[in-house]
This record gives structure tokens, sequence and C-alpha cells, in this order.
């Protein structure tokens, strides 16, 4: 009796600490700005389920394989709107200023972007859906590595945790396409494929710490301006050289136009809202947000192209939403640089002893007064 009545005092005690618990989660988890940054990233994540839906309409159904022709419309609507508002603007913000000044950093920049498209879209005539999902997150740690030193971003046990779980949620729904029979094809040559999914993805990741940075510091019309400019270019002459064959013998019809303007459009709207994104996250959160992108594809495809449900979707979509989640609630914070450990001499520091020593010598000749 004295042990029941003992813990009887305790039990609400309990309850109402793990009430409290939970409530501070909740606050802690479903905050304005998480929810902000979860639907900006489904946003992201549908432009992307839009380029892949519509790619996939061209090369199943008209035959059309021509993705450098994809880039290069999307990369001339870049040019078109950001890199002509960059010609009239004035001061050191001007196309021209810009071009002197860092002409080469950018030539750089497109061809990475650049080639992460063309490469990811080649690998998929190489290897297996499977490793295209699967190989596809190694730009995730690529992308916090190249945060870690290039901007300085530091993070907490809970972030690496998080992106486990984000990746878990992609191995679930990788296992769920291999029980539902979409992984068909076995690749032409699976090693080639592979290698061309890692630079890939590592491309992106080089990319995306790029367009964080000029972002966060400069501006994001000069990214998107530079990008439109020098990815016209390079895809450009790319498309000369690899898909002339390719386009000469596509046949031309308003449905198979009416696709390409809906890929671009798709493509537009991602490179003009992922800035705004990551100008209020990071690179690393938008890129776990996006992996979303492969669920509505499928979810889209069981209408569109009759595929096979399977409950691990909805599980995959939630596992990578609390892995999301989870990362978002806890801000990485950012290392300042290491400085030189001897002060340099300024103009103020000048000043001052010039001060101290108007000073002393007038005390000294009051003193002697």
């Amino acid at each position: 009796m004295e042990a029941a009545s003992s813990a009887g005092p305790g039990a609400p005690g309990a309850a109402s600490a793990l009430g409290s618990l939970l409530r501070g989660l909740r606050g802690r988890l479903f905050t304005w700005n998480i929810l902000k940054t979860i639907a900006l990233g489904q946003m992201l994540s549908l432009c992307i389920c839009g380029t892949a839906i519509t790619s996939q309409y061209l090369a199943e159904k008209y035959k059309v394989n021509a993705p450098m022709l994809q880039s290069f419309i999307n990369y001339c609507l870049l040019f078109l709107f950001y890199t002509v508002m960059l010609a009239f603007q004035s001061g050191g913000d001007n196309l021209l200023c810009i071009l002197k000044r860092k002409w080469w950093k950018y030539i750089l920049l497109g061809l990475a972007d650049v080639e992460a498209n063309y490469l990811i879209v080649r690998a998929y005539q190489y290897t297996t859906l499977t490793s295209v999902q699967l190989l596809d997150c190694f730009g995730i740690p690529v992308l916090m590595a190249l945060s870690w030193f290039i901007l300085y971003a530091r993070y907490r046990v809970i972030h690496f945790i998080a992106v486990a779980v984000c990746l878990l949620g992609v191995g679930t729904m990788v296992g769920a396409d291999i029980l539902a029979g979409r992984e068909d094809n076995s690749g032409s040559d699976v090693l080639i494929g592979d290698i061309l999914v890692l630079l890939g993805a590592s491309l992106y990741a080089v990319s995306n710490v790029c367009e964080e940075y000029v972002v966060k510091k400069l501006s994001r019309q000069e990214f998107l301006g530079m990008v439109g400019l020098f990815g016209t270019l390079i895809s450009g002459i790319q498309l000369l050289i690899v898909e002339y064959k390719d386009i000469a013998s596509i046949q031309w019809d308003w449905k198979i136009a009416l696709l390409f303007v809906a890929f671009a459009l798709c493509m537009f709207c991602l490179y003009s809202f992922m800035p705004l994104v990551i100008k209020v996250t990071s690179a690393t959160s938008v890129n776990l947000g996006i992996l979303t992108a492969d669920l509505y594809s499928l979810f889209f495809g069981l209408f569109l192209f009759g595929y096979k449900f399977s409950g691990l979707y909805i599980l995959s979509f939630t596992i990578i939403m609390l892995g999301f989640i989870l990362y978002c609630s806890t801000p990485t914070r950012t290392a300042e640089p290491a400085e030189s450990s001897v002060p340099p001499i300024t103009s103020i520091g000048i000043d001052n002893l010039g001060l101290k020593l108007e000073e002393t010598l007038q005390e000294i000749h009051s003193a002697a007064l």
C-alpha cells in the first residue's frame, strides 16, 4: 500500500513532464519558419517533378532524347530575363563590370552546372533507375563537406542524424520501386553509368555551394544572370557537337513543342525560386527537401504511366519529410575564418596614438607651469 501511495503522485508528474516535452518538440519542429521552408522545398520538388514527367513523355511516347536541347532552352530563358536585367544595372552590379572582375569564375560555374545536368540524364542510358536514385544522394555529403570548408558551415549531431533519416527514406523508395517492378532496365554498362551519376552529383554540389555563396554574399540576379549567359554559350556549343543528329531526326509537331516549352518553364521556375529558398535556409536543406521530387513523379506516374502503387511510397515520403524537418529544426552555425594573430596597424590606431601623445604633452606642459 505504501508503494502504491508513493507511486501515485509521481504518475501525474511524469505525465505532465511528458506533455510539456511533447509541446516543446511541437513548438520547435512546427514553427512558422520551418513550415514555410517545407512549403518552399516542396514547391521546388514539384518543379523537378514537372521536368521529369515532360522528359519521360518525350522519351517514351515520342522517342525524343535531347537533354542538352532541353537545358539549352532553359538557359536561354535565364539569359533573356536575368542577363538582360544585369545589362541595364548601374554601378558595380552592371554586367560588364561583373565580367571584368569575375568572368573566369562564372565560366567554371556555368560549366559545372551544364555538365551536372547532362551527366545525370546521360547516366540513365547506361545504368539502372535504382543506381541513379541511390548514387545521386552522394551529392549531399559532398555538399556538406564543401559547405564546411568554403562557407564555414558547422553542423550539429542532429544534422547528421537528419541526413541519415532522409537517406533511409530514399532507400525505402528504391525498395518500393523494386517491389513494384519498375526496375526493368538493367543498363548497358552499369559501371560507366554509376561513374556518370557520381560525377554529376558532385558537380551539382559544387554548383549549389557557389549558388549559396553568391546569393548570400552578392545577389540572386547576379548568379542567375551569369549562369544564363555562360550556360547558354556552353550548352549551345555542346548541343551542336553532341545532339545535332538527334535534333535533326525529331518529327516536330505542336505536342512535342509544347512538352519542350513545359520542361523549360519548369526548369526556369526551379532556377528562379531555388536561390530564394537557399537564401533563407541553405543549399544542404534545399537538397534534402527536394528528395521528395522522385516520389511526386511516382504519384503522378500512377495515373499517367500506369505505375503500380506501393504503401512503401507513403512511408518513404514520411521518412524523408521527418528528416527534413529535423534538419531545419536546428540552424547551423557559421564559423568565422581564421584571422592573423598579429593585429594590423590601422589609421584609427595611428590617430588614437597621436591623440594620446598630444594629451600627454599637454599634461607635461601644464605641470611645468
